[in-house]
């Protein structure tokens, strides 16, 4: 019999109805959704010149051929037959906070599992399994990972586009009629069509993403009565999924929520894992690729360690350049054994150097990719992932290790557990500096999804095997940057551009789906090596300051001065990081006038970073509004401000003075309804306002 159920993850709710046959029907998805007491029993009228029969739209995971004509999230065949899907006997099991809504489709052969997991941090995480019980090869052209369902109405999408360089630039635009489609072909996250949509509906907001770092597909289908479907899932290329009898095909999860802040805290409770199982304070972290690149010299590198830690820098991360003969980006890549030129006695004595000064070490790889100038491409040119009677096309002067192939995986796990094993890491930056082309595996066909899969699952055999280890994903920048990726790891780093202008803008995108604290912000040199623009060091910093703060360039190059503003610096951050990076605390406001305004609060304490970006149009700046947490009647103030004040303002009022100087104060309401009346700011400058109420208690 055809019955209702109704799930809860936080305010979000989804109501389904399971028919006797056919797919499940999206009766309700947002606040407060709910089945209707007249389901099934009250069916929509048919279309004009559509079927006599009820064929919804509005279900989980659509299919074509049977009455509904609107975009089908699973699709597939046996050689041409059983080309259609009709699924019957649905049940319901729940595992915690899951619940799976299974069938099966006596004629094609194929059974169905839908698992819904509901997340009290606000978040629904849909996923799909199909298994084929039937003789013959099945062939799956697309099974999407899960479908929400958005009401009628005028919708604004938010997008990310963007490039190397310039990852997370946030896109909005009217969402039109018909069907959108992004798809990323790039074997990664990719830099222009990250897997994250966000749509906004009258006063209903709702952010997806699929947790996947491999090809993918996000669709929005217009129904017959203007409502929409959202489907997520992998994209394949053709002929890839092959299923024989008893063979399934997992998709990856589709996650839905209303925001940002339901989106972070997901990640934080539900998708990363702690060496300990808790996060400690994230170190302050010296990255030496913007510093050195491939020269290596083992003196200097000790005199950076000991720079580094009279900053009061915490780890201490040596990149690419020291293996094989790694003189540049041509060689070597593959053979992960130490440069014995630049490091006649090994790695140890530089490891140990920077441990004895209290600072964590971390260290490089790209272990997916291989240069053909490597013992390892000489020996085993087969490993590399290509298509008989096509060229190899090389990227950044590499190509892509077939990891599908277990003899490949075996040999990179027994380098890396090599170095881990006989060193004192605790810090892996992982990189993959190039999208995926004839990506062809032993027997000829496409591995992309293979592929993506056995990337994680090295990265999982590594952390089971070095639990103590954390793992950065890094893809020339943010171009891996998704929850499927850190499923296995604890940073990212979000741009290869340490420019922070660009940055402002890259990290707004990226905190729309990413907490704080992971998202890795490194201060580099003068001027910048991505735009060749003159920043200041106070700019640089603040710009970086509250996120995952790094050190991207030679600290020997640094005068007395710069060095002193610096440790100074990296003081104030870490005293404010346990407010920065507090559970639900941070907040990043859309710019105004090239104003940007970024932070944490709690009931005792606000961070508020401002950051004029480009020269203002307007003659005076829009007063500054946010909204503190706590009673609106309690008082607050200006307790501190730091950075460029007041060289940073153009001109300042007597009233405005006495603010900044915390001599007056406000309350939490005349603060979210009036604003402070800040001083108009210089192109290119920063300050840090600390707020704290008056009545000094919690």
């Amino acid at each position: 019999m055809p019955s209702t159920l109704t799930l809860s993850a936080g305010p979000l709710s989804l109501a389904l109805g399971l028919p006797e046959r056919g797919m499940p029907e999206i009766l309700a998805f947002g606040r407060g959704a709910a089945a209707p007491d007249f389901w099934p029993d009250a069916p929509r009228s048919s279309r004009i010149n559509g079927m006599d029969v009820d064929a919804p739209y509005a279900v989980l995971l659509p299919v074509a051929g049977l009455g509904a004509f609107g975009w089908p999230a699973i699709s597939g065949h046996r050689d041409g037959r059983d080309f259609l899907l009709d699924f019957a006997g649905w049940t319901v099991r729940r595992d915690g906070a899951t619940t799976v809504l299974a069938a099966s489709d006596g004629v094609a052969g194929i059974d169905i599992e839908i698992a819904i997991r509901a997340s009290e941090t606000g978040v629904f995480g849909l996923s799909t399994r199909l298994t084929s019980v039937k003789d013959g090869i099945y062939t799956l052209d697309r099974c999407m990972a899960g479908s929400f369902l958005l009401p009628a109405g005028e919708a604004t999408v938010t997008r990310f586009t963007g490039m190397w360089g310039r990852e997370f630039q946030i896109q909005r635009h009217r969402l039109e009629p018909g069907i959108t489609l992004q798809e990323n072909r790039r074997g990664r996250t990719s830099h222009d069509r990250q897997p994250y949509l966000g749509v906004a509906v009258g006063d209903a907001s709702f952010a997806f993403h699929l947790g996947w770092s491999g090809n993918h597909l996000v669709a929005v289908d217009t129904l017959d009565d203007g409502r929409r479907l959202v489907h997520l899932g992998g994209l394949f290329e053709p002929g890839e999924i092959r299923l024989s009898k008893d063979e399934s095909y997992q998709s990856p999860v589709a996650y839905a929520a209303e925001n940002a802040a339901a989106l972070q805290a997901f990640v934080r409770a539900e998708i990363l894992s702690w060496p300990g199982g808790a996060m400690s304070p994230r170190p302050v972290t010296l990255n030496t690729w913007e510093g050195n690149y491939f020269d290596h010299r083992l003196e200097s590198l000790k005199a950076q360690a000991d720079a580094a830690a009279a900053l009061g820098i915490e780890r201490f991360v040596l990149d690419d350049g020291w293996f094989g003969r790694r003189d540049d980006d041509t060689t070597s890549l593959g053979d992960w054994i130490v440069d014995r030129r630049k490091y006649p006695d090994g790695l140890k004595p530089l490891v140990d150097h920077v441990t004895s000064l209290g600072m964590q070490f971390g260290i490089w790889f790209e272990p997916e990719m291989v240069n053909e100038e490597s013992d390892l491409y000489r020996t085993h040119p087969d490993w590399a992932l290509k298509v008989n009677g096509r060229p190899l096309l090389r990227s950044r002067n590499q190509q892509a290790l077939d990891l599908t192939r277990p003899e490949v995986t075996d040999y990179l796990f027994e380098k890396i557990a090599a170095v881990l094993g006989s060193l004192a890491v605790s810090y892996i930056k992982w990189d993959m500096n190039r999208d995926l082309t004839h990506v062809g595996g032993a027997e000829g066909r496409a591995v992309t999804t293979a592929q993506t899969r056995a990337v994680h699952a090295l990265m999982a055999r590594v952390r089971a095997a070095f639990p103590h280890v954390e793992i950065e994903s890094c893809s020339s920048g943010g171009g891996r940057t998704d929850y499927g990726a850190l499923g296995n790891t604890q940073r990212v780093w979000t741009s290869d551009c340490t420019d922070a202008l660009d940055r402002l803008e890259i990290q707004r995108g990226a905190s729309l789906f990413l907490p704080p604290e992971i998202m890795g912000a490194h201060v580099s040199a003068n001027p910048s090596h991505q735009s060749g623009r003159t920043l200041s060091l106070t700019f640089r910093v603040l710009v970086a300051l509250a996120y995952h703060l790094g050190v991207e360039l030679n600290p020997l190059d640094m005068s007395a001065e710069e060095r002193t503003e610096l440790a100074g610096l990296i003081a104030l951050h870490k005293r404010l990081r346990p407010l920065l990076h507090a559970p639900g605390a941070n907040f990043n406001l859309d710019p105004r006038d090239g104003r940007y305004v970024w932070g944490a609060m709690t009931t005792d304490h606000a961070a508020v970073f401002v950051a004029q970006g480009p020269t203002m149009i307007a003659e005076q700046p829009e007063p500054l509004t946010l909204r503190l947490p706590g009673a609106p009647e309690r008082k607050w103030r200006i307790a501190a401000v730091h950075g460029d004040c007041p060289s940073g303002f153009i001109r300042m009022s007597d009233g405005q003075t006495k603010l900044l100087s915390g001599e007056m104060s406000f309350s939490a309401a005349a603060l979210a309804s009036a604003g402070l009346p800040l001083p108009m700011q210089r192109p290119e400058t920063a300050i840090l306002l600390e707020l704290r109420p008056v009545d000094g208690k919690p």
